[in-house]
């Protein structure tokens, strides 16, 4: 028997992150009716025919009770079956998730969980706590202290960031004192900073879907080949049952409920992978779509109160490629007029690292205005190789939190701020 699914009215808090616009394209796939807030216009999402309203938002960065004011008014003024939360969001959410789910289905931990997962150095501690292995970490909360603690070749982490924000390598001298300088301008040393000695090998992610505290879905995948700031252009599936009961651990004893994922390096010399950071969300959930695993709509019963039965795991060997992501890391580094072109013939072609790949964040075919994002980097860059990096950047955000729209949330005084406020803000795609 074929089982019918129920179409439902989704909220994505956010259409601007490379996961929050894959979710997007699933949900769609499915026939959902997506609709989306961000507090940027022209963020991603709005090039997706699957998107049937989008919402013009307060930024969370710099006003994550107005953030919050917001989405609570929308699903308080229109119907919508689900709040799904594909990046950031969440800690606020987690934070008044009572208030949110009398309106809307949604599926998070507590915020003590969460918030202990949302931080590097929390989430250091806790695989320390589960026995769990990770690179020999650090944890230092000043310059004196960072370079007694560093040894060549490191990397150094601010607890707090994402999308490789906050991340330096640091091989020697030279590249300590460039990360001092950036941690001691940037005020990071307000907050705790890792210091990680640097292994060699692959970078994996591994991501899942917690029903209270036990795992129902599972997937993992290894990076092909860097994009810009070491995110994957492409991806293969891959299988780690080990990494799965880690995993399993963790959700357990965080009592853990919704989205939760891992990254991992697979060292050069060692069949044993180590845990480095965690996201509590689906990280780019496309290549676990293909390869037979729909998280997203294991999130959305998960959110509704089902108690679903443990998917099986997915294929091993499905590629999957972001072009954008591609195109931006061929440009980065140092590449010229004529390598992003041949880029995009190998890309077009199906050549190389993308034989057998199938486009995850702007897949034409199935979405005809997601071409505009693809062609409008395609342009840039042939103008300019040099604007690789700033391009890139553009995705860190105001859907993105901080150090002070972390310490408002975490204030005891943040949900007196959340009363009523009516906003009449809202536009629809053309």
């Amino acid at each position: 028997m074929v089982e019918v699914r129920q179409l439902l009215r989704v909220l994505v808090p956010e259409g601007s992150s490379t996961s929050g616009r894959e979710a997007i394209t699933i949900l769609g796939l499915a026939g959902h009716h997506v609709e989306v807030c961000d507090p940027s216009r022209w963020c991603l999402a709005r090039y997706s025919r699957f998107v049937r309203k989008f919402h013009h938002c307060p930024p969370l960065r710099s006003d994550p009770a107005g953030f919050l004011r917001y989405v609570e008014h929308l699903l308080s003024s229109q119907r919508f079956d689900v709040l799904l939360p594909t990046h950031e969001q969440g800690l606020a959410f987690a934070r008044v998730c009572d208030r949110l789910t009398a309106r809307a289905a949604l599926a998070l931990p507590d915020f003590a969980s969460y918030r202990m997962v949302h931080g590097k150095a929390g989430f250091s501690r806790l695989l320390d706590q589960l026995g769990l292995p990770q690179p020999p970490t650090r944890i230092v909360t000043s310059a004196d202290e960072l370079r007694g603690a560093v040894r060549f070749p490191s990397v150094v982490k601010t607890s707090v960031g994402t999308a490789s924000r906050g991340v330096w390598f640091v091989r020697d001298t030279s590249d300590l004192n460039l990360a001092l300088y950036d941690l001691e301008s940037g005020g990071d040393f307000d907050g705790e900073v890792l210091v990680q000695d640097l292994v060699t090998g692959t970078t994996e992610k591994a991501q899942s879907v917690f029903c209270r505290g036990a795992l129902v879905g599972f997937h993992a995948y290894r990076q092909v080949a860097a994009g810009v700031g070491g995110g994957e252009a492409v991806k293969e599936s891959v299988t780690r049952p080990l990494v799965r009961a880690w995993l399993a651990t963790i959700g357990a004893h965080l009592g853990w409920h919704g989205a939760l994922s891992v990254d991992a390096i697979m060292p050069l010399d060692s069949t044993t992978p180590l845990l480095i950071d965690c996201n509590p969300r689906l990280v780019e959930p496309v290549n676990a779509y293909r390869a037979g695993t729909d998280l997203v709509d294991l999130l959305l019963r998960v959110s509704r109160g089902e108690t679903p039965a443990p998917l099986a795991e997915s294929r091993a060997g499905v590629r999957t490629h972001l072009a954008m992501q591609a195109l931006l890391g061929s440009a980065s580094r140092e590449g010229t007029r004529r390598d992003i072109v041949r880029e995009c013939g190998r890309l077009a072609a199906g050549h190389g690292a993308y034989q057998g790949s199938t486009e995850e964040l702007t897949p034409v075919r199935l979405d005809w205005l997601s071409a505009v994002p693809l062609a409008m980097t395609v342009a840039l860059l042939l103008a300019s190789p040099r604007l690789a990096t700033r391009l890139a950047r553009g995705g860190f955000g105001a859907h993105l939190l901080d150090r002070e729209s972390i310490r408002a949330i975490e204030s005891e005084d943040f949900c007196r701020t959340l009363s009523p406020s009516s906003y009449n803000g809202s536009s629809s795609l053309p």
